[in-house]
C-alpha cells in the first residue's frame, strides 16, 4: 500500500497582544522556536504602517523566515500588506497582490470590505467599489475612483475620487499626492489644491465643519519609507 504524503500546514507564529510588548523585544526569543523555512504572521490586530511591517518582515528574514502570508485584524494592516505585495487574509478570505507590469492588464481584488486594484488608472479608467478602496497606482487626469467607504490612492491622485458615494461624511479620501481634479465625499464636492505638495507628505480630505478639508495625512500605513 502507498501512501501518499500529507501537505505540510506552515508554522503560524502569533504575535502577542497589540502594545502589549514591543515585537522588536518579543521576537528574539521567539525565533529558537520557529522551524525553518516559509511561514505565515499572524499580527491580530497590530495597527502596522508599511515601513513597520517591513521592519517585521526584514527580521524575519534576517533569521531565515519568509513570510508567505499575513493574517489581520486591523484594516490599517490590511492596506499595508496589500501595498507592500503580499498574500493577506481576514477571516476566511485571501487577497493575492502581484506587481503590475505594462504588458499585463490592471488588477483588482475583493477582500472583505477593502477592494484593492494594483495599476495606474488612465483617461477614461473608472472603478466603484463597495467599502473601501485601495489603488496601487496613480489616478491620471481623466480616471476616476469611487468607493462607498474610504478613497486611498498609494500614488498621484490627479484624476477624481469619490469617498462616500452613499452618503457617508465620515469617509475620507488620502493619496500620497493629493491633486485631483474634483474631490467628493457623499454630497460634498471640492477641487483639489492647486499649490505643489510637500515632499513626502501624504494629505486626506475629510468632512470638517460641513465643508471638504485638506490636511496631513493620519494614517498609519501610509507612513514613508526610510
Amino acid at each position: 500500500m502507498t501512501v501518499e504524503p500529507t501537505e505540510q500546514v506552515p508554522y503560524c507564529l502569533r504575535l502577542p497582544g497589540f502594545r502589549s510588548v514591543a515585537w522588536q523585544q518579543w521576537l528574539p526569543a521567539q525565533l529558537p522556536s520557529i522551524p525553518p523555512g516559509a511561514i505565515d504572521l499572524d499580527i491580530g490586530d497590530w495597527s502596522l504602517s508599511c515601513r513597520d511591517l517591513d521592519e517585521l518582515l526584514h527580521a524575519l528574514h534576517q533569521a531565515g523566515h519568509e513570510v508567505q502570508l499575513v493574517v489581520t485584524r486591523c484594516r490599517d494592516t490590511l492596506i499595508s500588506t496589500a501595498a507592500l505585495g503580499l498574500p493577506v487574509r481576514e477571516a476566511s478570505h485571501d487577497v493575492h497582490t502581484s506587481e503590475a507590469r505594462d504588458d499585463q492588464p490592471n488588477e483588482t481584488n475583493t477582500h472583505a470590505d477593502l477592494t484593492v486594484h494594483r495599476g495606474t488608472l488612465r483617461s477614461g479608467d473608472h472603478i466603484e467599489t463597495r467599502g473601501h478602496l485601495l489603488i496601487i497606482g496613480d489616478v491620471n487626469p481623466g480616471g476616476s475612483a469611487s468607493a462607498e467607504g474610504d478613497v486611498y490612492v498609494w500614488g498621484r491622485l490627479r484624476g477624481r475620487a469619490h469617498a462616500g458615494s452613499k452618503g457617508n461624511c465620515n469617509a475620507r479620501i488620502v493619496a500620497l499626492q493629493l491633486r485631483p481634479l474634483q474631490l467628493r465625499i457623499a454630497e460634498l464636492v471640492a477641487r483639489g489644491p492647486e499649490e505643489q505638495p510637500q515632499p513626502g507628505l501624504a494629505e486626506q480630505a475629510c468632512v470638517l465643519d460641513g465643508a471638504i478639508s485638506i490636511e496631513p495625512a493620519s494614517a498609519p500605513f501610509f507612513a514613508q519609507q526610510t
